[in-house]
């Protein structure tokens, strides 16, 4: 019994001890941390106001932000570990022998980064833009260090990492694209008033961009019809309806106007005197 109390009684003195000795350090570090978690915080704020003003992208800005807050931060965590009297040459040596072992086993997140870097400083692509990329298309709704997430106009997302998307071939349409719908007219159509009409209805649309011009054009002839195309240009989020809107308007109009949408059709022609039957059929069924 008198053992234990002699070995509570040590453990005691040695945790007043230590307590006293490290306890102000420790408190002043942990301040020192908590002003750090505040002014980084401040300064980020600050850098965000400041980097505003600045043509910047939002991933720069962010990218930016992001690593002013953490060298802020990082210069109060050294402060609060010389305060506590921590050797710093050691401890970043360990940490750069850990650093290399984390390398190796997230060398795919490392790639993902290093694009994502790539991405954000040389701008293939803007946030905003309709892009197509490995066999994925959509408007840029996000770029961040690790991936970049593309828009569908059915509010679906897709993640894209970014390592697929360096090095390979992108097709980039901006902010607006091109209609191109294709209407059959027969032969025997004024095509000069199917063209008008055409116009017309493109004029009456109201998400149709007036520059870049829409075209009209005749683009082939087919054994049934004369097939024209209509290339409207609209903004990317007008896509979908503007193309719809279009075919009806067509539909219409052409109707009132009497064009007509010639059906598919083939030409037989009876060569008197030829006989329809196989030369060896008779020979055959025999």
């Amino acid at each position: 019994m008198d053992t234990s109390l002699s070995t509570l009684e040590q453990i005691r003195n040695t945790a007043i001890d230590l307590a006293v000795r490290f306890g102000p350090r420790l408190l002043a570090a942990l301040a020192v941390i908590g002003a750090g978690v505040i002014i980084s915080r401040w300064a980020g704020r600050l850098l965000t106001r400041a980097l505003e003003r600045l043509d910047l992208e939002p991933p720069v800005r962010s990218l930016l932000t992001r690593i002013g807050r953490g060298a802020v931060l990082a210069l109060f965590l050294i402060m609060s570990l010389q305060n506590l009297g921590v050797e710093l040459l050691p401890l970043i040596a360990g940490l750069g022998v850990i650093g290399a072992g984390v390398a190796l086993a997230m060398q795919g997140v490392l790639s993902d980064v290093a694009a994502g870097l790539s991405i954000i400083f040389t701008k293939p692509f803007r946030v905003g833009e309709y892009i197509s990329i490995a066999g994925e298309e959509g408007t840029v709704a996000d770029v961040t260090l690790l991936n970049t997430v593309l828009a569908h106009v059915d509010e679906s997302r897709v993640v894209i990492p970014n390592r697929k998307i360096v090095g390979e071939i992108l097709h980039n349409f901006g902010r607006i694209r091109q209609l191109e719908i294709i209407v059959g007219v027969s032969y025997d159509v004024d095509f000069a008033a199917a063209e008008a009409a055409i116009n017309e209805v493109l004029r009456g649309n109201p998400r149709l961009l007036r520059n870049p011009p829409p075209l009209v054009q005749t683009a082939r002839l087919t054994s049934s019809c004369v097939e024209m195309a209509i290339k409207p240009w609209v903004l990317i989020s007008d896509y979908a309806a503007a193309t719809s809107e279009i075919n009806e308007a067509v539909v219409e109009t052409f109707r009132n106007r009497g064009i007509r949408f010639p059906l598919p059709q083939c030409q037989v022609q009876l060569i008197p005197g030829v006989s329809g039957l196989h030369p060896n059929r008779e020979r055959l069924s025999a």
